[in-house]
């Protein structure tokens, strides 16, 4: 059966009732979940640059297959990109090949389009969230944990970059849905849902999965099938899944592109994907992302927040249920996992993301049970409420002051409401309204990420290198980027201003400048004075457009690049 059945006693209020409302209609639920999801995940989705480097790495790939009309092999550039599979490239390119023909302007160069699958995926994991919920929690608790997730702070990052792990989310969601319901008809005692649906959602996700991220997916479902093992000895439940068909739909699924790009790489997508990017995170930390186990659980104050308080104080419930079938099947979804990443010494907030709707579920299931703690250090835990969001509101304006000199008055009426609603959640919470309490978390977190993403980042355009520096590039008479650039080298560079952007030295930037009319080459300030002399003996004047001067966001270094661009062609318009 699942956890909770129904509130307690001394659940009062007007919460409970409201949540019972919604959840008792399938439609009205799905309603609320998308609608709490659109506002949640809209402030900041089209403004935001290309957040270097990931993103504009997986851009810039999927712009490059529109360009070649080569869909199998994935290139940064002239560089081979083997480290993840092809799927989300396709769905960018989808993405990005639709907005064109709705008529978006310079669609290829805009960002926005290539997050669609994220956003879309992120609406996608918060939906079955509730549905995966359903058969372990009830329908009050599944409605609350997919407002969690609709909420948290990791899959709203996600939700606003083109990379693969909403999308990933949205394929694991699917496969562990179908778990959630063999396993808890077989500790009923029933018979196993009839018919292909179940198994074809399954396999479906587990193809999606691996055409995204690879073995991710499966090594969840592995390691959650196994701590059920080991919690029950019982494995005939996994018999639901029909097994040989799946597995054959599967392959017939994401064997084709594999083959097509082994062939076309006589092998070295498997020698990267596998043995260096796959095994080197087990090995060691990679791109100066190692760290320590413990690490995943310091920062889930962040990445779980607002929803973080709450969890900690969902422990003792959590753990007196241990053996309850849906507790169960939620923490073996969640403590492998978990662990697993823990001890891998490459380490990324995302990589986790897959284990945060278990702890959605486990939260929300205290919460409509009256089961957080109420021990004297539960208040201290509590107060993290409105002291977290304090914090982030004042950092945020403080960092918007720093660095532009500028009060983001826009940011201030959601700061003022975000901060209001903490305090109020964590007055609730102190009096045992603990509903409540999780709502005045989803308005504190909604209306500090209206704040942020639209009230302060649009603000910092010290860090929107790249952009200031594709706009300087251009020019009524030089509309086209032909560009070289020393001394900055991100990848959003290369995005916005096209794939054939050279790298070269100071010496480099000024014999290309003197290769042709409108040619712009962007010259950090220290290498300067070796391309104005350089420039100098080759007898070469271009026009100095101007400086651009901001920090860049890998490292924080501040950055003064000068922009020179050859005159337009005598005759251009």
């Amino acid at each position: 059966m699942a956890v909770v059945l129904k509130a307690p006693a001394s659940q009062t209020g007007w919460a409970g009732p409201l949540l019972d409302r919604v959840a008792a209609s399938n439609l009205l639920a799905v309603l609320v979940l998308l609608v709490v999801s659109a506002l949640a995940f809209a402030p900041g989705f089209a403004t935001l640059p290309p957040m270097d480097r990931d993103e504009p790495r997986f851009a810039q790939a999927s712009k490059q297959m529109l360009e070649s009309g080569d869909f199998v092999s994935i290139r940064f550039q002239d560089e081979a990109r083997l480290k993840k599979p092809v799927g989300i490239y396709w769905l960018q390119a989808t993405a990005v090949t639709a907005g064109a023909r709705l008529g978006i302007p310079e669609a290829r160069t805009t960002i926005a389009l290539y997050r669609v699958p994220s956003l879309v995926a992120a609406f996608g994991a918060v939906l079955l969230t509730w549905w995966t919920a359903l058969p372990l929690v009830g329908r009050r608790a599944a409605l609350l944990s997919g407002l969690m997730m609709a909420g948290c702070v990791l899959l709203g990052v996600e939700a606003r970059l083109a990379k693969t792990d909403a999308t990933q989310l949205l394929a694991v969601m699917a496969m562990v849905g179908v778990l959630a319901r063999l396993y808890m008809a077989s500790r009923r005692r029933e018979q196993p849902p009839s018919g292909l649906a179940l198994p074809a959602i399954f396999w479906l996700g587990m193809a999606g999965s691996i055409l995204v991220k690879g073995p991710i997916g499966l090594l969840l479902v592995a390691l959650t099938a196994l701590g059920i093992f080991a919690a029950t000895r019982e494995w005939r439940w996994l018999a639901g899944l029909r097994w040989i068909y799946g597995i054959a739909f599967t392959l017939v699924l994401v064997s084709p592109w594999f083959i097509a790009i082994m062939l076309q790489t006589k092998g070295a997508f498997l020698q990267q994907s596998v043995g260096q990017d796959m095994l080197g995170k087990v090995a060691g930390g990679q791109e100066s992302h190692g760290a320590w186990p413990g690490t995943y659980l310091a920062v889930f104050w962040a990445t779980f927040w607002p929803f973080a308080p709450l969890a900690a104080l969902a422990v003792p419930w959590v753990w007196a249920r241990r053996r309850e079938p849906a507790i169960v099947f939620l923490l073996a979804w969640l403590v492998p996992f978990w662990l697993v990443f823990e001890f891998f010494p490459t380490k990324l907030p995302h990589y986790v993301l897959p284990a945060y709707p278990a702890i959605a579920m486990l939260v929300a299931a205290a919460v409509t049970a009256d089961g957080l703690a109420r021990a004297p250090w539960a208040r201290l835990v509590g107060l993290l409420i409105p002291l977290m969001a304090a914090a982030l509101a004042l950092g945020g304006l403080g960092g918007v002051w720093f660095y532009d000199r500028q009060v983001a008055w826009l940011a201030l009426p959601f700061v003022l409401v975000a901060i209001a609603a903490s305090i109020w959640g964590f007055d609730r919470l102190r009096r045992g309204r603990a509903i409540e309490a999780a709502l005045g978390c989803l308005l504190t977190g909604v209306a500090l990420y209206w704040g942020v993403y639209q009230g302060m980042v649009p603000n910092l355009q010290v860090f929107a290198i790249s952009p200031r520096l594709a706009a300087a590039a251009r020019s009524p008479q030089c509309p086209e980027i032909d560009a070289a650039t020393v001394g900055y080298r991100e990848p959003s560079l290369v995005f916005l201003a096209g794939t054939g952007l050279r790298m070269p030295t100071a010496q480099g930037a000024a014999d290309f400048l003197a290769g042709g009319a409108c040619r712009t080459a962007f010259v950090e300030q220290g290498a300067e004075p070796a391309f104005l002399v350089r420039l100098a003996a080759g007898g070469t004047k271009p026009d100095f457009v101007g400086r651009v001067a901001g920090v860049n966001i890998n490292g924080g270094h501040k950055l003064d690049i000068g922009v020179y661009r050859m005159p337009a062609a005598a005759g251009a318009p």
